[in-house]
């Protein structure tokens, strides 16, 4: 079968997001229990020569049954050289959505309509990414700002130390974005500032039109996934992240209990007890 050909379910597709939903650095595996009781994990992702990103190896068959199954959509804040880091297990996905949707990958390259697309609605609808950038400079201490970063042209964020970043910050940063159209997110060590407009879902729905797909699964951590759950027809959240934090959820969205890395490995088992049935998730 080809890698490319269409999957048995076609109709159905999965926008999932990645990092700390199913994929998860070293910081973020949560294996709280004995260590003879671990799971084997598989490394997906590795930087500058170095693993940094796993799944457990259970995990990555059900990814592999899952991408075999239905239409899976990678759907992430990473840039594209970030997401390209990345080896996920299974059928090499049609399409990618990157950069919070300010990318779309078609067979594992850039459409650049759809970029120009973005751009043109970032134009219209936030204040321009510099005065951004600006602003995070001056408000951020170097005391715990570790790195300063913009990703793609598209938006910025902060690397920080968690444990010296001010309480009431990031709030007060949020509500500084607010009326100028921008999103702030606190995911781990890193603080996204996201122009509104710039949404997972926008690219998502763009990926619907092209395949004509009837139901949409989806699964995310932050805030920023809040949009790509609620054009979800059915979702899921771990029982970590900002979400899990703020106590965010939707009618069709269920909260896991699980957290770190098993967390993964139980939304993909929900997700192909949906689309195939027990028997297929066993």
């Amino acid at each position: 079968m080809s890698r490319h050909a269409f999957p048995p379910n076609a109709r159905t597709l999965v926008a999932s997001d990645l990092d700390r939903t199913l994929i998860y650095s070293t910081a973020a595996l949560a294996l709280s229990m004995a260590d003879e009781h671990a799971p084997r994990l598989l490394c997906v992702e590795v930087h500058e020569s170095r693993p940094l990103s796993y799944m457990t190896e259970s995990a990555s068959r059900l990814l592999a049954e899952l991408a075999d199954t239905v239409r899976f959509v990678p759907t992430t804040t990473r840039t594209r050289k970030q997401y390209r880091r990345i080896s996920l297990p299974g059928r090499a996905p049609r399409y990618a959505i990157c950069a919070n949707g300010g990318h779309l990958l078609v067979d594992g390259r850039t459409d650049h309509d759809w970029n120009a697309e973005m751009r043109r609605r970032l134009a219209d609808g936030s204040a321009p990414l510099d005065e951004v950038v600006a602003h995070l400079a001056a408000v951020s201490d170097p005391e715990w700002r570790r790195k300063e970063r913009v990703a793609e042209d598209l938006f910025a964020y902060l690397v920080v130390d968690r444990e010296k970043l001010p309480v009431g910050w990031v709030k007060e940063l949020a509500e500084w974005a607010e009326p100028r159209g921008w999103t702030v997110s606190l995911q781990g060590r890193k603080i996204y500032a996201v122009p509104k407009p710039l949404r997972k879902s926008a690219a998502l729905a763009e990926v619907v039109r092209r395949t004509g797909v009837e139901q949409v699964l989806a699964a995310g951590d932050s805030l920023l996934d809040v949009d790509l759950l609620t054009a979800a027809d059915m979702g899921w959240t771990p029982g970590h992240g900002e979400l899990a934090d703020t106590g965010w959820t939707a009618p069709h969205v269920t909260a896991l209990g699980s957290v770190g890395v098993a967390a993964g490995e139980e939304i993909l088992r929900r997700m192909l007890v949906r689309v195939s049935g027990e028997g297929a998730a066993a």
